[in-house]
């Protein structure tokens, strides 16, 4: 059971250094020297790694508790029940924002090893497309026992676990290692402990180590060559020398245990506190503050009760609407979400987030506001914050529904995808804008690599689909454009007196197979995702659930399913291909032969 949200102790404090927004109910000093740990971690990648993206686009605020009492009025709800594992520190990213909660009186080895390990995830969130798994888990490993001191940086302290688990297993081969990817039976994504990432954590160390002895930059070569789309094991000779005796080395590298670690002096560091602004938070500016934790850690009705209690103290508080307008839209709420971010807005939010969700609310809800306020909305969201893709996808997709600025549709759509390549949405979202503009083959290049950053077999059956349909539609209109030319020809040379002949669009072949309806049903209840349609009537998207997986559903004739709605009465006929995205729904489907997704749609309702 969850703890009630306790109230606010009196005073807590904000302080913003360059790269971090910290805030903390210890005192001043103790706030800046958490922020300047945090500053010379972002200067360690910096300087390791100077291709890293070690500023991320949602910002980053830390939450420090000055204790154990404090920090469980944060923390998520999972980690509240009896003999569940004390926590140091949590990481948490997600589309709009990262959170980092500590706390500070945490006194055992590493309390942060979890917060550093998924902080330099999100340094190499832009390197999905090219970067291997296994070095992806091996550096986050490798950095999460960093120990920042005052003025210099301990790294690559062993872990004990891991090497005894190596010495007892039988090791993957290198030139196996290096291809692992989300389909390889080696990768579990659940089971942290297994060979895969134990030896990704092995191999990393003994690189960054060795390099550091030779001063070579053997994982920055690496890296480079990978970055340019190289064969993962060729990339590794060329970086790291021949495998076999690369093999061997490791081999004996683990079963010596001769594991060293290495000092970085970040003396040098150019940190300078003076810059870092401080300022006092008032108790309701302070619980409003937590309760934007309390949303994104999932304890929803904590975050309520707070929120509550705010505006019943200030009822123009933004940060209280603008996350009563997150939890709204996660919910499903679609007009209780677009009613408090309106008011954010109205109130003049600083947050790119209440207008960037606001436009996303208006797109989907057509009459609900005028297009202008749309695309404003969404170029405020650019301009508050200019390295945010999600704005940049939204306003493309926009544009390409109204069939209008397809250029700028296309540029916004490229910019989304250089500002987060490891996205594949974008990418197809990109592919539509230029099947559009009868770039077919350039949209196909873009869905191809789509399907190289596909995050499960789900999205990458639905990236391909998206291939299919667009080499037949490219078919078609190049059988088109002979048809057209052939006429011309016709009519420039006065041979024949027939007219042209009709064109067949060539209809899409069946992705899945159409299954009886009267096959055993299951329900599933949460909001739809990932919609897309395809020619002639083909309609696939997943459900995302409260909790447990998403469900991959899809249906050949999207006219066949059994559509109602239920508390509220729609404007007019629903179109299942633009309207679905982001509605709450309860989705009823039958059992598919095709194993690669959950079933076949039947009946969805729709709810407010």
């Amino acid at each position: 059971m969850c703890r009630p949200a306790l109230g606010a102790p009196e005073q807590w404090i904000e302080i913003r250094s360059p790269h971090f927004t910290l805030l903390t109910d210890a005192n001043e000093k103790q706030g800046r020297h958490v922020l300047d740990q945090f500053e010379r971690m972002r200067w360690v990648f910096q300087t390791l790694f100077p291709k890293a993206n070690v500023d991320p686009a949602e910002p980053i605020i830390v939450v420090a508790a000055k204790n154990e009492k404090v920090f469980n009025t944060m923390e998520p709800a999972a980690y509240l029940a009896r003999g569940q594992l004390k926590l140091g520190g949590y990481y948490m990213h997600t589309q709009e924002k990262n959170y980092i909660l500590l706390r500070l009186d945490a006194e055992f080895d590493h309390p942060f090893a979890t917060v550093y390990h998924e902080y330099t995830h999100v340094q190499f969130a832009g390197t999905a497309e090219w970067m291997p798994l296994w070095l992806n888990e091996g550096l986050a490993e490798f950095m999460q026992n960093t120990e920042i001191r005052d003025k210099d940086v301990l790294l690559g302290q062993p872990s004990p676990d891991d090497i005894l688990y190596l010495r007892q297993s039988r090791l993957i081969p290198l030139d196996v290692l290096f291809k692992v990817d989300e389909k390889s039976p080696y990768y579990h994504e659940e089971q942290k402990g297994s060979v895969f990432y134990a030896e990704s954590w092995a191999l990393t160390h003994f690189l960054m180590v060795t390099a550091h002895e030779k001063h070579a930059k053997y994982i920055d070569d690496y890296m480079n060559l990978m970055s340019h789309h190289e064969d993962p094991v060729a990339a590794a000779e060329k970086a790291f020398g021949n495998l076999k005796q690369l093999q061997k080395a490791f081999e004996d590298y683990i079963q010596y245990g001769n594991y060293k670690q290495f000092v970085m002096s970040s003396a040098a560091a150019p940190i300078d506190e003076t810059t870092y602004k401080v300022r006092t938070l008032t108790p309701v500016e302070a619980e409003a503050a937590r309760a934007d934790v309390l949303a994104y850690v999932d304890r929803t009705a904590d975050a309520h009760t707070l929120l509550d209690a705010v505006l019943k103290e200030d009822a123009q508080n933004v940060q209280a609407m603008e996350t009563l307008g997150y939890l709204a839209f996660r919910a499903g709420n679609h007009d209780e979400a677009r009613k408090w971010y309106g008011e954010a807005v109205k109130l003049g939010s600083q947050d790119c987030l209440a207008y960037y969700y606001f436009a996303e609310l208006a797109m989907n809800e057509p009459g609900s506001a005028e297009d202008k306020e749309i695309e404003d909305s969404l170029r405020m969201a650019m301009r508050l914050n200019s390295r945010f893709a999600p704005a940049y996808d939204r306003l493309a997709v926009f544009f390409a529904m109204k069939r209008e600025n397809l250029d700028e549709a296309h540029r916004l759509n490229l910019y989304a995808v250089q500002l987060d390549p490891g996205n594949a949405g974008y990418r197809v979202n990109a592919a539509n804008t230029l099947m559009m503009m009868d770039r077919y083959d350039d949209a196909i290049n873009v869905l191809r690599a789509a399907e190289k950053v596909a995050k499960d077999p789900a999205e990458a059956a639905m990236v391909q689909g998206r291939i299919d349909s667009a080499e037949k539609f490219k078919a078609a209109r190049e059988k088109e454009q002979a048809e057209e030319k052939h006429a011309e020809e016709l009519a420039r040379t006065g041979v024949g007196s027939r007219s042209a002949d009709v064109v067949t669009v060539i209809p899409e072949a069946p992705k899945h197979p159409t299954m009886p309806v009267n096959g055993q049903k299951h329900s599933t209840l949460g909001v739809i995702h990932g919609v897309v349609c395809s020619y002639p009537a083909a309609i696939e998207f997943r459900v995302e659930r409260v909790t447990g997986k998403a469900v991959a559903l899809y249906n050949n004739d999207f006219t066949k399913i059994d559509l109602s709605v239920i508390g509220f009465t729609p404007k007019g006929d629903v179109n299942p291909c633009t309207e679905f995205e982001g509605m709450k729904a309860r989705v009823q489907y039958v059992e598919s032969t095709d194993k690669t997704v959950d079933g076949q749609v039947v009946a969805v309702e729709l709810r407010k």
